[in-house]
């Protein structure tokens, strides 16, 4: 065992990868169900969260990369479930809106995703999941 590294069990970027991995296991089938993919229903989650944005704004909120988030944004543009539109004051600048069929898309896998999320909830604890979600909101702010 290195005596620089503490056990890969007790590795926080490990397990929170693991943890990661095992929720999305839940989540693909739902996803893939629907031809999306991870990236693409947290892009369309985030814009139904909070509403219209430029991208930059839409990709550190959803934790995507400038060059993964325009093939993103060219795939759902495709399909119909954003849209762009110039920024009001800066024609430069685009603005990322959320279509109605983007809308009918959250509507359809939202149900199928929630129950991924209270099975989890219940085996681990309400309590319990406010508190990891209030450290892991930490240790993002780190």
């Amino acid at each position: 065992m290195s005596k620089f590294f503490a056990k890969t069990e007790e590795s926080l970027p490990i397990m929170l990868l693991r943890a990661r991995e095992a929720l999305l296991q839940r989540l693909r089938p739902i996803l893939l169900a629907h031809d999306l993919t991870e990236q693409q229903w947290r892009v369309l989650r985030v814009l139904d969260e909070v509403g219209p944005l430029e991208p930059t704004l839409l990709g550190e909120r959803c934790v995507v990369l400038t060059p993964s988030l325009t093939r993103i944004l060219c795939a759902l543009e495709k399909r119909g479930l954003i849209q762009r539109e110039k920024h009001a004051t800066d024609k430069r600048k685009q603005i990322i809106h959320l279509t109605s069929a983007g809308q009918e898309q959250i509507a359809a896998i939202a149900p199928e995703a929630k129950k991924v999320y209270d099975a989890l909830e219940e085996s681990f604890g309400k309590p319990q999941m406010i508190n990891l979600l209030n450290k892991l909101k930490k240790v993002s702010e780190f």
